[in-house]
């Protein structure tokens, strides 16, 4: 499996790559200078199981603000630059647990050499990241278009600048919205290269294209062995790249732990309002992420207690009034209005 073989690499006070665990990253969407708004919505994401976080680096203001953030937070944060290395020395200069860059567009080899012998003499690790909408000339000229293999020698490339400078702390990250070219394109670079990479499906859409693409292209990356840590790219609250991402690790059985929530659809015998009440009990389990269990919400009380069975607790609605089931068998009656909340209680004294 190329993740097992991968070198690893710490970053703040975790660690990827090599047998580590794949750990689940977001950005914030804050303005990363005003330091209250970025470390609630960090704190935020942290209960909800964000393992690393990145921050947009756009001013020096930004870059002293990492310093003071960093001292409010528990997850290791990572610094994002674009074309200025000064940035990129300041955040580190303030705590930033990585960088990323394209040295592409940091400019010199200069500049370049100064960004990198300030993570050597700090330890930090470097992301070396390339989107397929940032490619160089010659690699266009070359392959006639936006290629797998042209994102892939592109990204090698910069590595290589970086390795001629005497660093080898590295993670990869190479980026299409393009679904089958950004699988192709990982399929390539994990044969090549034993860093550790970064994996997600850039500009990826809102929430609900952005979840599919995401899906289906991580799903596909994931699934043959390939990445060490994810981020799902969405056009919405940061929040709801943490909730897709943990699903799609435990759907491939790359994480345990935490509440599985399974519904049936909709049709002429449901009742209540299964839609809604679904999506309320989905948001209350991620305050359960200790209980590894199965949950099941039906909309159907004649045929509830039967699809529930594999759950180990549910809850079946009908007109007016709900069941709480428990391993198939019907435990309780309530009105349909107090379903959640039992279903809640159950869940703060869950003891088996």
């Amino acid at each position: 499996m190329y993740r097992d073989n991968t070198k690893t690499i710490k970053i703040g006070n975790k660690a990827i790559g090599g047998k580590n665990p794949i750990l689940i990253q977001s950005m914030t969407n804050t303005k990363t200078e005003n330091v209250e708004d970025t470390v609630a919505q960090i704190k935020l994401l942290e209960d909800c199981g964000c393992d690393i976080i990145r921050c947009a680096v756009p001013t020096m203001e930004a870059a002293k603000a990492l310093a003071k953030i960093k001292k409010q937070i528990s997850i290791p944060l990572v610094a994002d630059i674009h074309f200025d290395y000064r940035l990129a020395i300041a955040a580190m200069e303030n705590g930033a647990d990585k960088i990323r860059i394209n040295p592409g567009n940091i400019g010199s080899t200069d500049k370049v050499r100064a960004v990198v012998d300030v993570a050597k003499e700090r330890n930090i690790p470097i992301r070396v990241g390339v989107n397929s909408g940032s490619l160089e000339k010659n690699i266009l000229e070359k392959y006639g278009k936006v290629t797998a293999e042209g994102i892939v020698e592109s990204a090698m490339d910069k590595v290589k600048i970086i390795e001629d400078l005497g660093y080898d702390n590295l993670v990869i990250s190479i980026k299409s919205s393009d679904v089958m070219m950004c699988v192709k394109a990982h399929e390539l670079i994990a044969e090549r290269t034993e860093y550790p990479l970064h994996v997600g499906i850039t500009e990826a859409g809102t929430l609900f294209s952005g979840n599919i693409k995401s899906s289906i292209g991580l799903g596909m990356i994931l699934g043959q062995g390939i990445g060490n840590t994810i981020r799902v790219s969405l056009t919405g609250s940061p929040l709801e790249e943490i909730k897709t991402a943990k699903l799609i690790l435990k759907t491939l059985g790359l994480r345990k732990g935490g509440i599985t929530v399974v519904s049936c659809p909709t049709c002429g015998r449901t009742q209540i309002n299964l839609i809604e009440l679904a999506n309320q009990v989905e948001n209350m389990v991620t305050k359960y992420e200790h209980l590894n269990i199965k949950v099941a919400v039906m909309g159907c009380a004649v045929n509830g207690p039967g699809e529930a069975r594999e759950a180990d607790i549910g809850i079946a609605g009908g007109i007016g009034e709900g069941l709480l089931i428990k391993k198939g068998e019907v435990v309780k009656k309530m009105p349909e209005s107090e379903l959640l909340n039992c279903l809640e209680e159950e869940l703060k004294n869950w003891n088996s």
